[in-house]
């Protein structure tokens, strides 16, 4: 029976690789490398938290990353300024219906893909995989002009149905359900069930953890969102927090320093979701990834 040290080293070097001196300093270039890396990517976003914190009088005339005084009362005093309040709104409210077609177009596509596989099948996921090379924006003109046409400009609702249309989470779907029992489907058929009755009744409850994990990549996403948003929401009541920031931007109403902490306000909410969530991501992720 293996000890708790030989556990603790299950990965690719294994703790007698480790007496060796060329894997040992192999390691720790690798670590090192990580760790320069780490700190690359990290450094913006502790300086943008770190110096919304300052003065404009600080920000402008010291190069200091920490600041003298922690001015919590600034952030009070732009998120009023700027009603941010309304702007989180209108996010989360792209967010909510972004999540809820995500979820279950999505999740029926790709149980019909995995469980149903109707003739032709084999068509559209052959389709749902060259949908993977295409660049989104390259449909965003055609898409708007659609969206014109019909007069769904200003609202919402194409935000929400292009979650409802989205590749990566058909694959997520499918190849997740492709690992459920048929079991379970065979035997509600048997019983006298149709396929929307097995999916929401007997697929849905056994898969939460994979709707949990497109539901919190589709709450990045649509927080996200720039484009599409800017292209049907700008000038309208209905501007989500990012419209806003390119809004601020381009119209230079405000310092430096307020608008670094309207940048802090836009990116909290998904880096806490991650934060709080990132074990769930990555297990299931692994676990339900695209099959090669």
């Amino acid at each position: 029976m293996a000890n708790n040290d030989d556990k603790l080293y299950t990965g690719v070097i294994k703790k007698y690789d480790m007496n060796h001196l060329n894997v040992r300093l192999l390691y720790y270039m690798v670590f090192a490398v990580c760790l320069v890396i780490m700190i690359f990517c990290v450094f913006p976003f502790l300086w943008t938290i770190l110096s919304s914190f300052k003065t404009i009088k600080e920000f402008a005339s010291e190069p200091n990353i920490i600041p003298h005084k922690f001015q919590i009362a600034g952030f009070f005093k732009t998120w009023a300024s700027l009603k941010f309040m309304k702007y989180y709104a209108n996010s989360a409210i792209s967010v909510v219906g972004s999540i809820f077609c995500a979820i279950i177009f999505n999740g029926l596509f790709g149980y019909v893909l995995s469980k149903v596989k109707p003739f032709g099948s084999k068509v559209f996921e052959v389709l749902v995989m060259w949908g993977l090379l295409i660049p989104a924006t390259t449909s965003i003109v055609p898409l708007f002009m659609n969206l014109t046409k019909i007069g769904l400009t200003g609202t919402f609702i194409p935000l929400w149905l292009s979650m409802g249309a989205n590749a990566f989470y058909v694959v997520l779907f499918k190849n997740f359900f492709d690992s459920l029992p048929s079991s379970y489907i065979e035997a509600s058929r048997i019983d006298g069930a149709g396929n929307i009755t097995i999916f929401f009744k007997i697929v849905v409850p056994l898969s939460k953890s994979i709707i949990m994990v497109v539901g919190l990549y589709a709450v990045t996403a649509a927080w996200s969102d720039f484009l599409l948003p800017f292209l049907l929401l700008q000038n309208t009541p209905f501007e989500t927090v990012m419209v806003k920031l390119f809004s601020l931007m381009r119209g230079a109403k405000i310092n430096d320093v307020e608008m670094l902490r309207a940048i802090v306000f836009a990116i909290i909410p998904p880096i806490v979701l991650f934060i709080i969530f990132q074990k769930q991501i990555t297990q299931v992720t692994i676990q339900s990834g695209i099959k090669g």
